[in-house]
């Protein structure tokens, strides 16, 4: 069971009317639930204070694929054009602070300097390396001011959550994303839209 993300792309044609080009259902996004919190304010549990287009509802002149009603099926509707989408900044932050219960995860690059590996849930074993490094038991973002955890070749830190970790470029939406950019070489950025509910 849970709350899965559906929706559609769709384009405006030269007569003016939206109409469907793509399934969102065909992208297989599933759940996504972080996804969806960042981009939408749906659900999820990262308590993201700036979703990027979230609460938005149903365009009024949507095409006719986009279910009009509000029920248990079909609930929580918002959109985005692809203009807005290429103008996302990416690393800016989602919070005005370090999340609580995710870290940054740095390991060494090909040059050897740190760089940003993943952003895990906090491991216990993180948590408890935590603990005797700064003597009390503190979420991540209770970790002291430039506090770090090396642990197993890594070095993990407190994090401000970006949408680009969330939802990274390369990531289960960079098919969204390329399949915009196409439809949007041929009707422009502003008239290529992706319209999303859940359900």
């Amino acid at each position: 069971m849970g709350t899965y993300i559906d929706g559609l792309i769709e384009a405006r044609t030269a007569g003016g009317a939206w109409e469907m080009e793509v399934d969102l259902l065909d992208f297989e996004l599933g759940k996504a639930r972080a996804a969806r919190e960042c981009l939408f304010g749906y659900g999820g549990a990262l308590g993201v204070g700036r979703p990027l287009f979230g609460g938005r509802g149903w365009p009024e002149d949507a095409c006719d694929e986009v279910p009009r009603r509000f029920d248990e099926l079909h609930h929580s509707h918002s959109f985005a054009t692809w203009a807005e989408i290429a103008a996302v900044d990416w690393d800016a932050p989602l919070h005005d602070r370090p999340d609580g219960n995710r870290v940054g995860e740095w390991r060494p690059g090909k040059d050897g300097e740190l760089v940003l590996h993943d952003v895990p849930w906090a491991p216990i074993e993180v948590l408890d390396a935590a603990e005797e490094l700064f003597g009390e038991d503190l979420y991540p973002s209770e970790w002291p001011p430039g506090g770090e955890v090396p642990l197993h070749g890594a070095v993990y830190r407190p994090v401000v959550l970006t949408a680009g970790m969330i939802v990274p470029p390369d990531g289960d939406w960079a098919p969204v994303w390329a399949s915009m950019r196409r439809l949007a070489a041929e009707y422009g950025d502003e008239n290529v839209r992706l319209v999303v509910w859940f359900g």
